[in-house]
């Protein structure tokens, strides 16, 4: 039987003072819902330690019907006279008191969950703040300690543990081999140890200057990381066998302290360099970051392609730069002029000073330059700090259909998934974190980081994304709706797409434009954040470089200024 509505003359809140959760007014008509029953499948409204008052309030509030029980309503009789609310019923009894709860905060994945880092609890009311942002700008300075009775070395003098600095130069280019000859040469005589590759090593046995022989040359042979890969190089490494020859381990002899003696240098591996240098375009920058899967050291981008869109640097200023960034000089401001620096626009004095211009011989002047400053009151170096961008990397696995892996990549720019050589468009079914995301019936689908945002995802018609944002973008190529626009989804969740079983052909997928894999029917694809970012250093900071970037590259938002009226 339905208990009937008790009527009150007045518009009346229930002010509940024990467990009712909020009140209700309707009307004219007073309802409180009361504690529910937990041990009751169905849970139905109860009347267990309730307390309640009524007052007058200033309007109504249009909810559905709720049905109560008169008797558990205590009304003053001069409620509706009394604008003040009335005080709860004091009850001295252990059962009413109510324990204060803390609410505590945590990130969950799809590992674990861990104490929150951004978001804290604060006030008796658990309200939420944010202590800073999500991301920023990423700074690494080196710290020297200081010693007594210690003279300080100049920059051309030899130094104690010398620091390694990895050369990747662009092939069949003479004039960047030149460069970088001459740049090794000067670092050598400083005391850094440099490495490079076999067919580097061969050019610069053409350079008169440059002694090989040195102990600051070392070869560098880079091993595949364990659990990258595909194949027998996914589960183990190649490692060096001292019984082999030694061209296939990538050893050297040299002569000993003892006429007559061999001593064997072991070739540099990827834990042995603490700065690398890439002489080129972009695509040497993704070789580097390709050469090394698990932890990046930091990577100075040097311009000497054609485009230089993540090449900050010109090769003028490389020595410089690399000096800088390995912390053997520091970059003063006195007075807000840089030390040794020169007037002249062109010459980079004692720093490196930050400009709108291209440092790639690639000048796209707007038609106007106001607005834009060719000498900022900054330098590269400044206080012993170096900015530098994290650029995300995704982890991406290809999983057959029985869940055994395949094979494991690490990715800078973009993971593509298409139809391949086939005439029929790629079917592809695709997850977000184990949830059903959408079916793609296109010529394929682009899964990109936000580096990688700027190239075939920017082509296909996705947005372009800062580098510092943590995100991945799903971009799809020529579907064939009209309702499958470009998402962007945070840098926690695993993306997964499979061919299904009832697909008319197989896929395709690459991994930056390389390692093509045919994809069967059962066979899928996972992608989800690396915990290995590519560091690239900053000439300025990473917003700088990268409005900068756009500017210059693809003339970003650039035409002709109207007149003034």
């Amino acid at each position: 039987m339905r208990p009937r509505r008790t009527p009150i003359t007045t518009s009346l809140a229930i002010l509940v003072i024990q467990q009712c959760p909020f009140i209700i007014v309707v009307d004219s008509f007073a309802y409180a819902p009361l504690s529910r029953r937990r041990d009751s499948v169905n849970p139905r409204w109860t009347r267990k330690n309730i307390d309640v008052i009524v007052c007058p309030v200033a309007h109504d509030v249009d909810v559905d019907e709720i049905d109560i029980d008169e008797s558990i309503f205590k009304i003053p009789q001069n409620a509706a006279l009394d604008a003040t609310p009335q005080p709860p019923p004091s009850n001295n009894s252990k059962s009413n008191k109510r324990k204060k709860k803390k609410m505590e905060l945590s990130w969950c994945n799809h590992d674990a969950c861990y104490e929150a880092i951004r978001e804290k609890v604060v006030g008796d009311r658990n309200s939420v703040e944010l202590t800073g942002p999500a991301t920023g700008q990423v700074v690494y300075s080196w710290e020297v300690e200081e010693k007594e009775d210690e003279e300080v070395h100049d920059t051309t003098t030899m130094i104690p543990n010398p620091p390694a600095v990895l050369m990747l130069v662009k092939r069949d280019e003479d004039e960047l081999l030149k460069v970088a000859a001459k740049t090794i040469e000067q670092l050598m005589e400083m005391g850094v140890q440099v490495l490079v590759d076999s067919m580097l090593m061969e050019e610069l046995a053409s350079f008169e200057t440059i002694d090989l022989e040195s102990k600051l040359i070392r070869l560098f042979y880079p091993r595949p990381v364990p659990g990258f890969g595909s194949g027998e190089q996914l589960f183990d490494s190649v490692t060096c066998n001292a019984s082999t020859d030694n061209n296939s381990c990538g050893t050297v002899t040299s002569e000993g302290e003892n006429e007559g003696e061999e001593q064997t240098i072991l070739p540099a591996g990827l834990a042995d360099a603490d700065l690398v240098v890439t002489l080129g375009g972009d695509g040497l920058l993704m070789h580097a970051a390709q050469t090394f899967s698990g932890a990046v050291p930091p990577i100075l981008p040097v311009a000497g392609g054609s485009m230089g869109f993540l090449t900050p640097f010109s090769r003028e200023e490389m020595l410089d730069a690399i000096i800088i960034s390995l912390g053997l000089r520091e970059n003063v401001v006195e007075d807000g002029i840089l030390e040794d620096d020169d007037t002249d626009d062109d010459a980079n004095g004692g720093g490196l000073w930050i400009s709108q211009r291209a440092n790639n011989h690639m000048l796209i002047e707007p038609t106007s330059r106001e607005g834009y400053s060719e000498r900022p009151p900054m330098a590269f170096g400044i206080g012993n700090q170096i900015c530098i961008s994290m650029r995300m990397r995704l982890d991406c696995r290809i999983l057959k259909s029985d869940g055994s892996l395949l094979s494991r990549y690490a990715v800078l720019n973009e993971v593509v998934i298409d139809r391949g050589s086939s005439p029929y468009l790629a079917s592809l079914e695709c997850f977000c974190d184990d949830v059903h995301l959408t079916t793609v019936q296109a010529d394929g689908i682009i899964f990109s980081t936000p580096t990688g945002s700027t190239a075939y995802s920017m082509a296909a018609g996705g947005s372009v994304v800062h580098p510092a944002v943590p995100a991945i973008l799903v971009t799809p190529i020529c579907p064939h709706v009209l309702s499958f626009r470009s998402m962007v989804f945070p840098d926690h969740v695993v993306l997964r797409c499979y061919v299904p079983s009832d697909a008319r052909s197989t896929a395709c997928v690459y991994f930056d434009g390389k390692h093509r894999t045919e994809l069967n029917r059962g066979d899928s694809v996972q992608i989800q954040m690396s915990a290995h970012p590519v560091p690239t250093i900053n000439r300025a900071d990473h917003s700088s470089d990268w409005l900068g970037s756009l500017k210059r590259s693809f003339n970003f938002n650039t035409r002709v200024r109207p007149n003034p009226l």
